[in-house]
């Protein structure tokens, strides 16, 4: 049990200090697929190992603007608006459906605008994953819902803290199950 705490803590080290991508920070130089697909993965690497999952495909990317879910590109070029809809898309269908997704975005996107919205979504998607961080590191909790929280943000509030906490449990069971194929140890029935 002490490996399990041991690479819980570690596991929890590699995401103290993650860094979602404010609005400002995304390039504002157009973008073609593969480039898109590239800085996507690098900044939800650290988030959502690559081994585990498929974070975007080019055929993803189609698909959401056949779904209306991004705008279509400009001459196969993308935007700031593009990746921001992709940093947030790519974590929120770990945990939502995409007519939910969909509805989320378009719904943010009417209460505060496209830019606070994902601004918004970096800020709780960050927090939240401090949630977790703490849980692994054994440090003080910290308080999910410690204030009230407006309306218009209870969706983003929620999903996020859903995405951390399935990221959480996906990585208790992974090293519960690491430890009992190495110690030999059957779970009874």
């Amino acid at each position: 049990m002490d490996e399990i705490k041991a690479s819980l803590k570690s596991w929890g080290t590699e995401l103290v200090d993650v860094h979602l991508p404010r609005w400002h920070e995304l390039p504002e130089i157009e973008l073609y697929m593969d480039q898109v697909i590239t800085l996507v993965e690098r900044y939800l690497s650290p988030i959502i190992p690559k081994e585990k999952h498929t974070l975007l495909t080019s055929s993803m990317v189609n698909n959401y603007v056949k779904l209306d879910l991004i705008p279509a590109p400009k001459k196969k070029r993308y935007n700031q608006k593009h990746l921001a809809f992709l940093i947030a898309i790519t974590l929120l269908k770990q945990v939502l459906t995409i007519p939910e997704i969909k509805q989320g975005i378009l719904f943010q996107g009417a209460a505060v605008g496209i830019r606070e919205a994902y601004n918004l979504f970096c800020d709780e998607q960050e927090a939240a994953l401090a949630v977790v961080v703490a849980q692994a590191l054994e440090t003080e909790p910290v308080a999910t819902f410690d204030q009230p929280i407006p309306i218009a943000y209870m969706a983003v509030r929620g999903a996020t803290i859903s995405f951390a906490t399935k990221l959480f449990v996906e990585k208790v069971i992974e090293l519960e199950q690491k430890y009992l194929e190495e110690n030999g140890e059957q779970i009874n029935e």
